[in-house]
C-alpha cells in the first residue's frame, strides 16, 4: 500500500484548514496548492517575481521563495517559506517578505497567486 501524500507538518496542516474555511476562491486555491506533496509544491525564484509583478503589488506564493536572480520592485510577498537570500533581496529592494499566517490576519486581496 502506498504512503499517503501531502503535508506531514502539523503547522502546515493547521494553516491549510484555516485557508479552506475561508469562503473566497483564492483562499481555497492557496489551500489546494499547499496540500500538494513537498516535491510538487511551488518553488519560485525572486527573478520570476520580478518578471511577473509591478511595483506595490501583493503576491502569494503557496510554497518556497528562493533567492536566485535579482529583484528591484517594491512588492509584498506572502509565502510558506523563504530562503535567507530571497528574504534579504526582497527587503533590500524595499519590499516585504511575510508568511502566509499574516495573510489570514490582514485580510488583503492579493494581485497574483503564483
Amino acid at each position: 500500500m502506498p504512503k499517503p501524500t501531502g503535508p506531514s507538518n502539523a503547522k502546515l496542516k493547521n494553516l491549510i484548514i484555516k485557508f479552506e474555511r475561508r469562503k473566497l476562491p483564492y483562499y481555497r486555491r492557496i489551500a489546494e496548492l499547499l496540500s500538494k506533496p513537498t516535491r510538487k509544491r511551488v518553488r519560485v525564484n525572486v527573478q520570476k517575481i520580478e518578471k511577473l509583478c509591478k511595483d506595490g503589488e501583493v503576491i502569494v506564493v503557496p510554497g518556497n521563495v528562493l533567492g536566485a536572480g535579482k529583484i528591484n520592485k517594491k512588492v509584498t510577498v506572502y509565502a510558506w517559506k523563504f530562503s535567507n537570500g530571497a528574504k534579504k533581496k526582497i527587503e533590500d529592494a524595499g519590499g516585504s517578505a511575510r508568511y502566509l499566517e499574516d495573510l489570514l490576519n490582514e485580510k488583503i486581496k492579493p494581485k497574483i497567486v503564483i
